[in-house]
C-alpha cells in the first residue's frame, strides 16, 4: 500500500513538472489541502473532532479565537497540529499538556501577542514550531525552556523589535533554523543573541530595517545560510565582520533587494569568498548586477548564481566571463531578447540554465555549444519554432522545458542529438502535428508533455522510431488537445511498451453507447498504471465502452471526472483487477451498482465528489474491503448508515464536507469532522450541527429485549405444558367463565323455570334413571324433568344446552357414579350446577350417589368434595329395600324452594357416616 501511494505521489510530482514550496506569507491562508478539517468557520476547536486517535490535525482557516485548556485533551498520539490562519489571540497555559509526542505545531497567521511561561511546557518532542505572522511582542524568559528537541522556529512578521528577546530562545534550545524576518530589528549584533557558540545553521533576517549587521565573536560557527534580502533602509545598511573566520562555513547568501551600497555589498562578497557556494542577487536592477557580477564570479567556490527579477535585457559576453566554476545559473524573470552568442561560453561546468519568463523569440545561440548542460529551461517565452540546430551538441541534456511558448513548427531532426533526454516539455504551444518529430531519437525519453496544443491525431508511427521506439517513455501528457474518439486508436500508442502514465483529459472524445469497441485504444499499453480521461469537450464523454480499458491489467489509478456519464457498464473494470485509485467525480450517476466494484477488490481510494448520488447503499456488498479513503462531498444523500460504514472495514478517511444531513437515528454513526455538518431535517433541527444530535434515544435497551424475549420463551413453554397436562381443566375454566357471565346477566332477572329439575347422569347409568328415577318423579310425584336425550334442542351447542337446562330448572339432580366422575361432559354439568349453587346461595343442587366413594377419589373435584363434607346428598345404595324413604326425601328436596341447604330439615338429617 505504501509503495503504491509513494509511486502515485512521485508520478504526479513528475507530471506537474515542478515542486512548489510555500513561503511564509499571509497569502498562505488559501486552503490548499483537500484533506483538511478546516475552512468551515468554526469559532472553537470543537471536542467532537477527537473521537478518533488522530496523529495529524488540520484546523486552519477557521474563526477560532482562543485555545482552551481541555481543547486537545486525551490527544496523546497527535504528532502534527495545524491551527494557522485563525483569529487566535490567547492560548491557555497547559492547553497542549496532553500532546506529549507532538512534533510539529503551526500557530502561524493568528493574533497572538504574548508567549507565556508555561505555554509549551510539556512539548519536549516538538521539533518544528511556527509562530509567524502574529502580533507577538512579549516572550517570557522560560517560554522555550522545555523545548529540548526544537530544530526549526519561525517568528517571521511579528513585533519583537529587540534582538535580545531571541536570546532566551537560543539559550534553552538546540535550534538549527531560525526565521525572524520582518520584526522591526534595527541592529544585529552577535552579543545580542548569545555569548557562546551555538549550532544555528539557517538564519533569516530579511525585511528588517537594520542599519548594521555586526559579528564580533564566533557565535555562529555552523551557519550555512543567511538571508538579508530586503533589509536595511535607503541603502544605509553596513556589514561589520572584523574576522572573516567567524562565518567561515557560510554556503548560501541571499542579498536580494538589500538596502546596501555597492561598496558594502562588495565587502560582504569579499568576506565570504572562501566558502560561498550559492548566491541570490535578485531585485537589484541591471546596473547594480553589472557591477556585482564580476565580483561574485571571482568567488572560486561559487557554483550557483541567481540573477532573476533584475529587468535585464541583455547578457553580454563580459558580464559572466569570470564565472568559470558555475554549475547552476538562473536568469529567469528578466527582459532578455537576444543574449550574446558567447554569454555562457566560459562556463565549462554549467549543468543547469534557467532562461524562463523572458522575451526570447527563438532558442538563443548562446546555448548551442554548452556541452555540459543537463537542464535547460525556456518556459514562458515567445519562441515560435524549433530549428534543426537549436539543440546541436547538447548531447548531455536530460531536461528540456519549452512550456508556454508559441511554437507552431518543429523540424524533424531538431532532437536528434538529445540521446540522453529524459523530460521534454512542449506543453501550451500551438503544435498541430508530430509527424517525423521523434523519428530515430529520444530513446531514453521518460516524460513527454504535449498538453495544451492543437493536436488532432497521432499518426501511426509518430511514437515509433526506426529502431526501438520510445521504449523508455513512462509519462505522456496529451491533455487539452483536439483529439476525438476516431483518433484514439491502439496503433497511435505503438512502441510505448513502458508507458505508465497517460493523460487524455480535455480532448473531444465521445461515445454514444457503452457497447464493445472493435479495437480497444489501450490494448498495446501493457505497463500503464495511471490513466486520466477527465473533462472531454464539448458535452463530455457520455459513455465509457465496456471494453475501453481492455489490456490494462496493471492499471492502478483511473480518473474519469466530469464526463457527463450517467451509468457504467457492469464489466467496465473487469480488465483492471489491480485498480487502486478511482476518481469518477462530477458526473450524474444518481445511483451506482455494487456489481460495478466487484472486479476491483483492491481499490483503496474512491473519489465521488459532486456525483449527484442519492444514496451510498451501493457500497454495501461492493466488496471494497481495502478502501481507506472515500470522498463523497457535495452529493444529494442525507444519511450515512452504520451498515455502510461497517461494509468498509479498512476506511480511515471519509470526506463529507459541504453536506447537510437528516438528523435522526439513521445518522447516529459519527464521522470525523462531524461538528461541521449541518442538519437540514427535521425542520426544528435545521441549522444545528450533526454532532449535537442526541443519540441516547437511538440506543437499543439490551436488558429490555433480553427480559422480553426470556418472558416470551417462558410463557411459550408454560402454555405448552398447560396444554399438554391441564388441557381439559383449561377448557373447563373457559366454560365456567361462560357460566359466570350467564349467571351474572340473569341474576337480577326473575326467571320462570321450565322444568322442576334437570337430571345430570352418565350414559351407563341411564337404565337406573329410566326404570327407577323417571317413573317415580314424573309418574308418581308429578315433577317435570329435563333429560338429555329427550329435551335438549337439536343443533344447539351442547354447552349452551347444558347451561340453559341448568338455569331453566329449579333444581339439578346429579346422579353420581364412577362413570359419571370419569365423564368430561358430566363433570362440566356438575361444575356449572355447583357454580350456580354457590353464587346464588340457593338450594339448587341435589346429589344422588349410586356408589360409595372414598374422600381421596373425590379430591380432584374440589367443589364436589366440599359438598359431600356437608349433609346435602342422598345415597341410593344405603336406601336398600327401604326406597320409600329415599323417594320421600328426594320429593322434599325438590319441593324445597329458596332456602339454603343447611336449612332443609329433611336433608340435614342424612349423614354419610
Amino acid at each position: 500500500l505504501g509503495n503504491k501511494a509513494s509511486f502515485l505521489h512521485n508520478t504526479f510530482q513528475m507530471y506537474l513538472g515542478t515542486t512548489h514550496t510555500l513561503q511564509t506569507s499571509p497569502a498562505n491562508c488559501i486552503n490548499l489541502d483537500t484533506n483538511t478539517q478546516g475552512s468551515k468557520g468554526s469559532e472553537t476547536v470543537g471536542r467532537g473532532l477527537w473521537r478518533l486517535e488522530v496523529k495529524l490535525s488540520h484546523l486552519s482557516i477557521n474563526n477560532i479565537v482562543m485555545i482552551k485548556t481541555f481543547d486537545f485533551k486525551d490527544l496523546s498520539a497527535l504528532k502534527s497540529l495545524n491551527t494557522s490562519c485563525n483569529w487566535i489571540s490567547h492560548v491557555d497555559n497547559g492547553a497542549f499538556s496532553d500532546l506529549v509526542v507532538l512534533q510539529e505545531l503551526n500557530l502561524a497567521n493568528n493574533r497572538l501577542n504574548t508567549l507565556s511561561d508555561h505555554l509549551f511546557q510539556v512539548l519536549g518532542n516538538l521539533s518544528v514550531l511556527r509562530l509567524d505572522h502574529n502580533h507577538i511582542k512579549i516572550v517570557s524568559s522560560s517560554t522555550f525552556q522545555n523545548l529540548f528537541s526544537l530544530n526549526v522556529l519561525n517568528l517571521t512578521s511579528n513585533q519583537l523589535y529587540v534582538l535580545k528577546k531571541v536570546q532566551t530562545i537560543l539559550l534553552f534550545t538546540h535550534l538549527q533554523e531560525l526565521y525572524i524576518a520582518s520584526n522591526g530589528f534595527t541592529f544585529f549584533q552577535s552579543q545580542d543573541i548569545s555569548n557562546k557558540s551555538i549550532g544555528l545553521r539557517v538564519l533569516d533576517l530579511s525585511q528588517n530595517p537594520m542599519r548594521i549587521f555586526r559579528i564580533t565573536a564566533d557565535v555562529l560557527p555552523k551557519l550555512h545560510y543567511l538571508n538579508l534580502s530586503y533589509s536595511g533602509q535607503n541603502g544605509s545598511m553596513t556589514w561589520d565582520e572584523p574576522d572573516r573566520s567567524f562565518l567561515s562555513n557560510m554556503k548560501s547568501l541571499n542579498l536580494s533587494g538589500v538596502h546596501m551600497s555597492l561598496k558594502e555589498m562588495s565587502v560582504v562578497l569579499q568576506s565570504l569568498n572562501s566558502s560561498l557556494t550559492s548566491l541570490i542577487l535578485s531585485h537589484l536592477g541591471e546596473d547594480r548586477i553589472t557591477a556585482l557580477a564580476n565580483i561574485a564570479c571571482h568567488i572560486t567556490t561559487l557554483t550557483t548564481l541567481s540573477l532573476h527579477y533584475n529587468n535585464m535585457s541583455f547578457v553580454s559576453e563580459e558580464l559572466l566571463k569570470s564565472c568559470t566554476y558555475l554549475i547552476k545559473l538562473d536568469i529567469s524573470h528578466n527582459a532578455l531578447t537576444h543574449p550574446s552568442h558567447q554569454s555562457f561560453s566560459s562556463m565549462k561546468q554549467l549543468t543547469t540554465l534557467d532562461l524562463s519568463n523572458n522575451r526570447l523569440s527563438s532558442v538563443p545561440n548562446a546555448t548551442h555549444n554548452i556541452q555540459s548542460l543537463t537542464i535547460l529551461d525556456l518556459r514562458y517565452n515567445t519562441i515560435n519554432k524549433l530549428g534543426s540546430f537549436n539543440f546541436a551538441n547538447l548531447t548531455g541534456l536530460t531536461y528540456l522545458r519549452l512550456f508556454h511558448n508559441e511554437i507552431t513548427d518543429i523540424k524533424g531532426n531538431v532532437f536528434q542529438d538529445l540521446q540522453d533526454l529524459k523530460l521534454l516539455d512542449l506543453g501550451r504551444n500551438s503544435i498541430p502535428s508530430l509527424r517525423y518529430v521523434f523519428k530515430n531519437c529520444l530513446q531514453k525519453l521518460e516524460n513527454l508533455q504535449l498538453g495544451g496544443n492543437m493536436l488532432r491525431t497521432i499518426h501511426k508511427g509518430d511514437f515509433e522510431s526506426l529502431q526501438n521506439g520510445l521504449v523508455n517513455l513512462k509519462m505522456l501528457h496529451l491533455a487539452s488537445n483536439r483529439m476525438s474518439q476516431i483518433n484514439i486508436r491502439a496503433t497511435m500508442f505503438r512502441g510505448l511498451t513502458a508507458l505508465e502514465t497517460l493523460d487524455l483529459s480535455w480532448n473531444r472524445i465521445k461515445y454514444l453507447h457503452y457497447g464493445e469497441l472493435k479495437s480497444p485504444p489501450f490494448s498495446l499499453l501493457p505497463s500503464l498504471k495511471i490513466l486520466i480521461i477527465s473533462a472531454q469537450h464539448p458535452f463530455g464523454m457520455l459513455n465509457i465502452p465496456s471494453n475501453f480499458l481492455h489490456g490494462l491489467k496493471y492499471l492502478l489509478a483511473f480518473s474519469a471526472r466530469s464526463l457527463n456519464i450517467k451509468s457504467f457498464h457492469p464489466d467496465t473494470f473487469i480488465h483492471t483487477p489491480q485498480l487502486w485509485s478511482l476518481d469518477i467525480s462530477l458526473n450524474e450517476f444518481t445511483a451506482l451498482s455494487k456489481e460495478l466494484f466487484h472486479p476491483i477488490p483492491r481499490l483503496n481510494r474512491l473519489y465521488l465528489f459532486k456525483a449527484q448520488l442519492q444514496s451510498l447503499d451501493f457500497l454495501i456488498g461492493a466488496n471494497l474491503t481495502q478502501l481507506s479513503y472515500l470522498q463523497v462531498r457535495k452529493n444529494d444523500f442525507t444519511v450515512v448508515s452504520e451498515t455502510m460504514i461497517r461494509s468498509l472495514p479498512a476506511l480511515v478517511y471519509l470526506d463529507l464536507q459541504d453536506k447537510t444531513f437528516t438528523c435522526d437515528c439513521k445518522n447516529q454513526t459519527q464521522v470525523v469532522d462531524a461538528y461541521d455538518f449541518t442538519c437540514n431535517y427535521p425542520v426544528n433541527l435545521g441549522g444545528t450541527k450533526l454532532l449535537d444530535l442526541d443519540t441516547h434515544y437511538c440506543s437499543v435497551d439490551i436488558g429490555f429485549y433480553f427480559i422480553s424475549s426470556t418472558s416470551l420463551v417462558l410463557l411459550t413453554l408454560l402454555g405448552s405444558f398447560i396444554y399438554h397436562l391441564l388441557r381439559w381443566q383449561v377448557v373447563y375454566a373457559y366454560y365456567l367463565f361462560q357460566a359466570y357471565l350467564y349467571d351474572t346477566k340473569r341474576r337480577n332477572v326473575r326467571v320462570t323455570h321450565q322444568y322442576d329439575a334437570f337430571v345430570s347422569y352418565n350414559g351407563h347409568d341411564e337404565p337406573w334413571v329410566l326404570r327407577e328415577l323417571l317413573p317415580e318423579l314424573e309418574g308418581n310425584q308429578g315433577w317435570k324433568l329435563c333429560l338429555h336425550h329427550r329435551d335438549f334442542q337439536p343443533g344447539k351447542p351442547i354447552v349452551d344446552n347444558i347451561t340453559d337446562a341448568i338455569y331453566g330448572s329449579r333444581k339439578t339432580i346429579c346422579v353420581i357414579s364412577r362413570r359419571y366422575l370419569e365423564s368430561e361432559w358430566c363433570s362440566r354439568e356438575i361444575q356449572v350446577a355447583s357454580f350456580r349453587l354457590f353464587d346464588e346461595q340457593k338450594d339448587v343442587l341435589i346429589l344422588v350417589f349410586l356408589e360409595e366413594f372414598p374422600d381421596q377419589q373425590l379430591s380432584p373435584f374440589h367443589r364436589m368434595r366440599k359438598l359431600v363434607k356437608r349433609p346435602t346428598y342422598l345415597s341410593w345404595l344405603r336406601a336398600g329395600e327401604h326406597t320409600r324413604v329415599f323417594w320421600q326425601k328426594l320429593w322434599v328436596a325438590l319441593e324445597t324452594r329458596d332456602c339454603l341447604a343447611e336449612e332443609n330439615p329433611i336433608l340435614s338429617g342424612v349423614d354419610r357416616k
